[in-house]
């Protein structure tokens, strides 16, 4: 395989270590920072924009607006008893959140090489071994920074580690099919069945998504596709029957079924977005078995 080329850069959010949710194992989560999906229940919403941005704490906030009055880019407003950034003309300077006297702004994201990242990773790799366990590229959406995803994947190969990633799918076949060869494990996220509500509750349709999975399944990945299960989106009994319809024409014979949670609710105050499901009940496995049973029925094997 190709040498990586461990000077690349990207965006990134978080590293996560020790975590046993993501693959196989003990596993150190790199989030890449972007995402072409625009989901209306994303826990993760600072990880959507693909660049470095800046959130606001009210909580915090002593309304001196001194953001305001530094920015060069007057990207910083105020509205409604908020302080609102403008993250299509805020430059990432960061003097903002540099010069807060309340500590109310701060950054979200960073840019980080490939070697960078490979040195935070490899500092567990005994527990890798030990567990069976690697490196997970997740998100946001690895494949909204493809190359430095191929790099990284590359390297974490070249260190002897197993990859794999959470991901939508969502990108023309030609990119997917360059990062392919790299990823031992695909877990899978699948939104909807239907192209027009997958558009609805995400910004896209699902057309790139399922002709990727279905490529994965072909080339003998280990692919394991995903379904969060939202409220009043994709959580009848006809969307379970559909839905195992659709994996089964892709050749998936399992799937995981993740019942909504609200973890990510407070997210969306810092970054001055509306939320679409506050008030919303959290689902529980309790609640979806006649779901996951539906799933099974139609000859997928559904587990949470």
């Amino acid at each position: 395989m190709e040498k990586a080329d461990r000077t690349k850069t990207g965006v990134i959010f978080n590293i996560q270590k020790f975590s046993v949710n993501d693959g196989p194992g003990i596993r150190t989560v790199v989030f890449f920072k972007g995402c072409p999906l625009q989901c209306r229940w994303c826990s993760n919403p600072e990880s959507q924009l693909p660049k470095v941005q800046v959130l606001w704490d009210a909580k915090k906030c002593v309304h001196c607006f001194h953001c305001r009055a530094i920015c060069p880019r007057q990207a910083v407003s105020y509205a409604n008893g908020r302080i609102l950034i403008d993250h299509i003309a805020c430059d990432s300077c960061m003097e903002c959140v540099k010069e807060c006297p309340a500590r109310a702004l701060k950054s979200e994201g960073e840019t980080k090489s490939v070697q960078e990242i490979l040195d935070v990773v490899m500092q567990d790799e005994v527990f890798y071994e030990e567990s069976g366990g690697g490196i997970t590229l997740s998100g946001g959406e690895m494949l909204s920074q493809p190359y430095f995803a191929l790099e990284l994947l590359k390297a974490a190969k070249e260190e002897g580690l197993h990859t794999c990633c959470e991901t939508t799918g969502y990108a023309d076949f030609k990119i997917f099919e360059q990062l392919l060869p790299y990823l031992d494990l695909l877990l899978f996220d699948c939104k909807h069945w239907d192209p027009l509500e997958h558009l609805k509750g995400t910004g896209v349709i699902n057309e790139r998504p399922l002709i990727n999975m279905r490529a994965a399944i072909m080339a003998g990945k280990d692919v394991l596709p995903r379904i969060p299960v939202i409220p009043g989106f994709n959580d009848s009994l006809n969307d379970a029957a559909q839905m195992a319809r659709v994996l089964k024409d892709c050749g998936a014979s399992r799937c995981q079924l993740l019942p909504f949670h609200q973890f990510g609710e407070n997210k969306y105050d810092l970054l001055g977005r509306e939320y679409s499901y506050h008030n919303t009940d959290a689902l529980h496995k309790e609640d979806l078995e006649d779901y996951r049973t539906c799933f099974v029925q139609n000859g997928i094997d559904a587990f949470f």
